[in-house]
């Protein structure tokens, strides 16, 4: 099941980055930068009394500005709003409201949505300005005082929002789902209707709720997948600074919610910064990927064209080796059989389930043909492994020093259990545990 998602939105300069940070630095785990993406930080997941959402920053609303910039982080905020469940509308309590603030909420009303007024800027619990109370004039509920800085209210705050989620259906055996990811203009749309022609059993489209996505059952060797169609995201024109966040933005609701992801590039541009931006949220989302390399037919090609391009990609992505890369062209629907069967095989290899005895097998003799590493005369142990968990596949490891388990260690054990399971396409999680230690 998805996360739910929780917009930060308000007019520029009442605290909104300050507050995003205050929230995301309560998570009890913090997802680590992978290595080679540089990640905007307009979105992270965040976590209260285990209950775990993803938060999205956004930049100022200005409504009624003609100032392209402004523009452009209003229509930022948009789209936000729209992925939202519930939205958390900040508010200058020092300033007082502000006709900006009007604004905002009357475009926050016509959502339906669930939204907090937070008054920020409220330094001292005890001396509330005047001008707090004239915050329920904007018709959106009952205010909360709140100092980002400070930390203040800010437990009543995520108790609200937790209260207001949806609640979870029960989890049922579900379609596998595709999305169709990457930056604009790269042929997605292509991608997709390419797809559902080529696999002619159709069932009407079904509308992707609020997450800015057209979710559409489809048929393949007998078997139902669901298509989640992310192709609405278009580049605007005289629009430059900031513009790829959109993408990455829309980007991570629909990985959230897919099994397998098909990460599209263009092949005559080659991979630019922002498709390793999305690589890396669908990679660290756990999700399963392929890498489908677009308009290859319209590549001038020797005799090692195909092999050389892959080495680069691969040289360029390498926190996600694992991805197998796929030359096609959408147009022309070339290798769209292969990408399906790839997808199949990557959704079944997340699934994929090693016993317990098999991996201790397996850790035993990886352990005698290279020796854990040692330091300062103490040497790394292993006790035992386990898998336990799927989706993707998580391996749990009882050991004698956490320290002592160098990256280039966990590397080697990771290859060695790809070497003997394949687990193509899908990222592979460990969690090193020390003896005695809870869980």
């Amino acid at each position: 099941m998805s996360r739910p998602i929780v917009a930060v939105v308000g007019r520029p300069n009442v605290g909104k980055s300050t507050l995003f940070n205050r929230i995301v630095g309560r998570r009890v785990s913090i997802v680590e930068d992978t290595p080679g993406v540089t990640r905007d930080r307009i979105y992270a997941e965040a976590e209260w009394n285990g209950i775990h959402f993803d938060l999205i920053d956004t930049g100022g609303i200005e409504p009624a500005s003609s100032d392209v910039i402004l523009a452009q982080m209003r229509e930022q905020a948009q789209i936000a709003i729209d992925m939202a469940d519930v939205i958390l509308f900040v508010t200058d309590g020092k300033e007082g409201i502000t006709t900006t603030d009007e604004e905002v909420a009357n475009m926050l009303r016509r959502t339906g949505k669930k939204v907090v007024l937070l008054v920020n800027k409220i330094d001292n619990p005890r001396k509330i300005p005047d001008n707090f109370y004239d915050f329920y004039t904007l018709g959106i509920g009952e205010p909360i005082p709140v100092s980002a800085v400070n930390m203040l209210n800010l437990g009543d705050v995520l108790d609200e929002i937790v209260n207001a989620f949806p609640e979870t259906e029960s989890e049922e055996e579900e379609n596998t789902k595709i999305a169709v990811i990457g930056k604009p203009n790269v042929g997605k749309s292509s991608l997709v209707n390419a797809l559902l022609n080529e696999n002619r059993v159709i069932v009407s489209p079904i509308a992707g709720t609020t997450r800015d996505a057209i979710d559409t059952p489809f048929e393949w060797e007998g078997e139902q997948y669901l298509l989640i169609d992310t192709a609405g995201i278009r580049r605007h024109s005289k629009v430059n600074e900031d513009i790829e966040r959109f993408s990455v933005l829309r980007a991570v609701a629909s990985i959230e919610r897919c099994d397998v992801c098909l990460l599209m590039i263009d092949a005559a541009e080659g991979l630019t910064e922002q498709d390793k931006k999305i690589a890396g949220v669908a990679h660290e989302a756990g999700k399963g990927i392929i890498v489908c390399v677009n308009k290859w037919d319209l590549i001038e090609k020797e005799t090692n064209t195909m092999r050389d391009y892959a080495r680069k990609i691969a040289g360029e992505l390498l926190f996600m080796s694992y991805a197998p890369i796929i030359f096609i062209s959408a147009l022309k629907k070339q290798r769209l059989q292969e990408v399906m069967k790839t997808a199949k095989a990557v959704a079944e290899t997340r699934a994929l389930r090693i016993s317990t005895g098999q991996l201790n097998s397996l850790i035993a003799d990886a352990t005698l043909m290279n020796q854990p590493p040692a330091d300062k005369g103490r040497r790394l142990k292993i006790y035992y492994a386990a898998q336990v968990g799927v989706k993707p596949p998580l391996f749990s490891f009882s050991i004698n020093d956490r320290e002592l388990m160098h990256f280039s260690y966990a590397r080697y054990l990771e290859n060695k259990i790809r070497d003997a399971y394949g687990f193509t396409g899908t990222s592979i999680k460990f969690i090193f545990r020390e003896r005695g230690e809870k869980e």
